[in-house]
Parts: C-alpha cells; structure tokens; sequence
C-alpha cells in the first residue's frame, strides 16, 4: 500500500498527495439526464442541468485526446443514460478517430438501444453494458419509477442483431427488491451468450447513503449464484469484478464489490463529468473543473495538470458513502 504525506495543495481539502497512479481508463458522463429515475443513481425530484452547462463533443474529445496521449487506452461513455444525448454515433466515431485508436465502449440501459444499436456499431463503438436489474415488470417499474422493462430487452436484442460481441449485463443487487433473480438473470444471461456482472449496492447521496435497499454483500451474492451450480473461480478480464465459471454449463459471471472488498489501491480510472469536471473517485477523492479552461486558449496544459494532480490523489480506501448523485458523476 502506498504512504501518502500530506501536501500543501491538498491540505485545504483534506486530501493527500500520494505517488502518481497510472490511469489508463476514462469514464466520461455526456448528460446527467435519463429516460428512467433509477432510486440508487437520483432522487425523484432531479432536475437537470441546461444544455450550455455541457460540454461540447469537441470539448470532450479534447480532453479525451490529452488524456489517451498520457497513457489512457480505454473511455467509456455513461450518463445518466448517454443515448439521450442528440448524435452520440458521431462522438464515438470523433473518439476513435484519435491517433491512438483508444478503446471505446459505453454504459447504458438500453431503453433506447434498438433505435440506434447498428449507428452505434457503424460508427466503431466497440462494446456495450446493459444495466439490467430485473425481468420482471413491476420490479422494473419500482426500480426506475417508469415503465420501461420490455423496450430494455428488445435492446438487449438489438445489440445482438447489430454485431456488438462480448456484451455485459450489469446487476445492481439489492436485499428485498431483486435479489431473488440471480438464478433468472443468469439463464437470461447464459441464453444469449452474454456476461452476467452482479454489482454490490453502493450508498450514495443519491439513495440517501443506502437507505433505500439493503446491501447484498459478496459472499451472499455468491452463495445464491451457487444455488444454480458450483463455482470455480477464474482468471480474466481488467476490470475489478472477480469472475467465476460455473462447473456445469461453463457459463462465465463476475462479482463487483466495490463494498465488501474496495478495489481502491488498483483503481486504474479517473471519470469526466458531464460539466466538464475530472474526478479521481466516485466516492471521494480529488477534482478539477475544466470547462472555463475548455472555453479558454491553450487548454492542453490545464488538463494535463488536472491529471497529474487527480492521479496523486486517488484514495487508497474510499470511504464506503459516496457524497454524490451517480447520474452526475457517471456511475
């Protein structure tokens, strides 16, 4: 684990200045609206943020291009639900069009998806998550506090349709509200060939700290994907889930507990607000807003500063409550 010392420039806020992370994966959140009102991303009276508040696909390719310069190989496009936002084809194709060719695959809850799964694939997305809590149409409807269940699956579909390989079907699980589907949603998952990820509830601002559902720790989530089969534990895959194969049907499954076993000291991302602000954390941590530099002359070294400091102030350990609304940070 890494020694931090305080540093004079972090003393104000508390943070400390530690040894430079490598980042190599950015998230970047294109709007903070939704079509849907999630409880665990926003509370049911948001209001959202006037498009001039946002920026540009300009802007974000700009900071997207310093950023891929100094060692970034991975964006991912979240919201809120990204494919709100009017002609996001044509900023996947901006962002692979960079001289690197990063990586770039988004987040969304597929609502929307069979309308525009083939512009997305055409214009070189090159892999999607689905956030699908539920198959069952009242829990949906509880969940996201509108209907919607039925258009999700039909994008589910569509991106099958399109080409998109190596999709992922991410689960929020919850005590009391969806925990009971494990075994559905992973035949839903294995039918299709999909990835099936059950995440760890996570209190948030936007969910009163964890008021509104009961956590499901690892081993429990464990324990009920054991109910279909035994587990083997696997190897693979980049990201912070631990994955596992199911003896059986070799059906594979990751398990994210951000909670139960934070990831923190290996974190290797650093997320873009839809405003334009460059956090080192979901939880806490460090940021930097960017959108007066954006709209300024030589923006360059600004972002390549933020990203010095951001990337020194990753925590080791977050907290566990996180002081802000996931749609407007980016999940």
């Amino acid at each position: 684990m890494i020694t931090r010392t305080p540093h004079p420039k972090a003393l104000a806020t508390g943070l400390e200045i530690g040894l430079p992370r490598v980042i190599t994966y950015l998230r970047i959140s294109v709007t903070d609206r939704c079509n849907l009102r999630c409880g665990y991303c926003m509370p049911e009276d948001q209001s959202f943020l006037a498009r001039r508040d946002l920026l540009t696909f300009e802007e974000i390719v700009n900071v997207a291009r310093v950023l891929v310069e100094k060692g970034v190989t991975k964006i991912r496009l979240t919201g809120g639900e990204p494919l709100v936002r009017r002609d996001l084809p044509m900023l996947v194709g901006m962002l692979k069009a960079l001289p690197e060719s990063p990586q770039v695959v988004m987040t969304t809850n597929a609502t929307l998806l069979k309308l525009h799964a083939k512009s997305l694939h055409d214009a070189g997305l090159d892999r999607l998550n689905i956030s699908l809590d539920t198959l069952r149409p009242a829990t949906f409807e509880k969940l996201s506090r509108r209907q919607g269940l039925e258009e999700s699956l039909a994008g589910v579909e569509a991106a099958l349709e399109a080409g998109f390989a190596k999709t992922k079907i991410n689960t929020v699980v919850m005590g009391g509200v969806n925990d009971d589907e494990i075994p559905s949603l992973l035949a839903y998952a294995a039918d299709r060939q999909i990835e099936q990820r059950f995440i760890e509830f996570m209190p948030l601002a936007s969910n009163q700290y964890g008021l509104q559902a009961q956590r499901v720790p690892l081993e429990e989530i464990r324990r009920r994907v054991e109910s279909v089969g035994e587990l083997d534990a696997v190897s693979g895959g980049s990201g912070p889930a631990k994955m596992f194969q199911l003896r059986s049907t070799g059906q594979r499954l990751g398990i994210i507990s951000a909670i139960s076993q934070p990831f923190c000291d290996s974190c290797n991302r650093v997320r873009l607000t839809a405003t334009g602000v460059l956090r080192s954390c979901l939880f806490e941590g460090g940021e930097v807003p960017l959108r007066d530099a954006m709209r300024g002359h030589n923006p360059e070294p600004v972002i390549g500063n933020a990203l010095e400091f951001v990337r020194r102030v990753k925590p080791d350990v977050h907290s566990g409550f996180g002081h802000v609304q996931m749609n407007q940070v980016g999940g």
